[in-house]
């Protein structure tokens, strides 16, 4: 298995002296694009190392929960893909973690494998829960049609039914990014809602680089008093792309080491930071993404 370097057990302890929290304090754990069969043995790949940082944090808060952001497994999300590739990495703590589907799920149809593997959890493909004060909710970014149109109400209903003092929305494709998925701006009908509604963050993968935007609308209007805050966090260990342009009100962009997103959702702010899964290649002096903000 891989091992965990002394810096990097030295943030451990730093994140363990705050699992003290208040109750209404939650922290999450997002990365998406996880697991790439090609590799020759799962116990050595980037998923594992992923796995392995991921694992000694949630070790170190019970209430702690992982978001997994889609393309679960690299190329075809398959039954077999999950058992060889997913399971032994990102696997160990399914119990823990909430997950949307990517576009390589699909690739297998109607995400079969995907829709087992995570049972219940999958919901529809859509989906809300509870983190303390935060209503967080899993939305599938692969539907068209008359399955996203059910989607939408479903979404506008549940942002009406319920009441929330901050929100976080996560699915696969960004509407904004500087990677080279550029798309056809899907999601933007659900992004549009959630700025209505005042949620506070979206979480998307896709593009395997982490970046952060300023706070905007659904029209890349820049919006610092009531936008989305949107990350793209697509380094969960399949392999690093390069961004190949800048888009607007882009504000951190890092292709170079694999890690998740640690948020912590707190009563009325949220905090960010970026975790490295090899904080000993970060450069002397360098410090990575990290942040707060309060909800609107």
């Amino acid at each position: 298995m891989i091992r965990m370097a002394p810096r990097l057990l030295g943030a451990l302890a730093l994140l363990a002296a705050s699992a003290g929290a208040p109750a209404a304090v939650y922290t999450v754990y997002a990365a998406g694009d996880i697991a790439r069969c090609k590799h020759p043995d799962p116990r050595w790949s980037g998923a594992a190392a992923t796995a392995t940082l991921v694992e000694g944090l949630l070790r170190t808060d019970p209430q702690a929960a992982v978001l997994s952001l889609g393309d679960h497994t690299y190329p075809k999300g398959t039954a077999a893909e999950f058992e060889r590739c997913y399971g032994p990495t990102w696997g160990r703590f399914r119990e823990r973690t909430w997950p949307t589907p990517g576009n390589h799920e699909y690739l297998t149809p109607g995400a079969k494998p995907y829709f087992a593997y995570f049972g219940a959890r999958a919901g529809k493909g859509y989906y809300s829960l509870r983190l303390g004060s935060w209503l967080v909710i899993s939305l599938d970014s692969n539907l068209t049609g008359a399955a996203h149109a059910a989607q939408m109400d479903w979404l506008r209903a549940e942002l009406a039914r319920q009441s929330a003092a901050c929100t976080l929305a996560f699915w696969h494709h960004p509407l904004y990014t500087s990677g080279g998925h550029l798309g056809p701006g899907r999601m933007r009908d659900a992004f549009a809602l959630l700025h209505q509604a005042g949620a506070e963050v979206v979480l998307s993968g896709h593009d395997h680089d982490y970046e952060r935007f300023a706070p905007q609308d659904a029209d890349g209007r820049l919006d610092r008093a009531h936008g989305l805050r949107q990350f793209v966090v697509g380094t969960g260990g399949a392999y690093a792309t390069p961004f190949l342009q800048l888009t607007a009100h882009s504000e951190v962009r890092e292709a170079s080491y694999d890690g998740v997103l640690a948020l912590r959702l707190l009563d009325g702010a949220y905090e960010w930071r970026f975790l490295p899964t090899d904080p000993g290649r970060v450069p002397a002096g360098a410090t990575l993404d990290h942040g707060r903000a309060t909800c609107h």
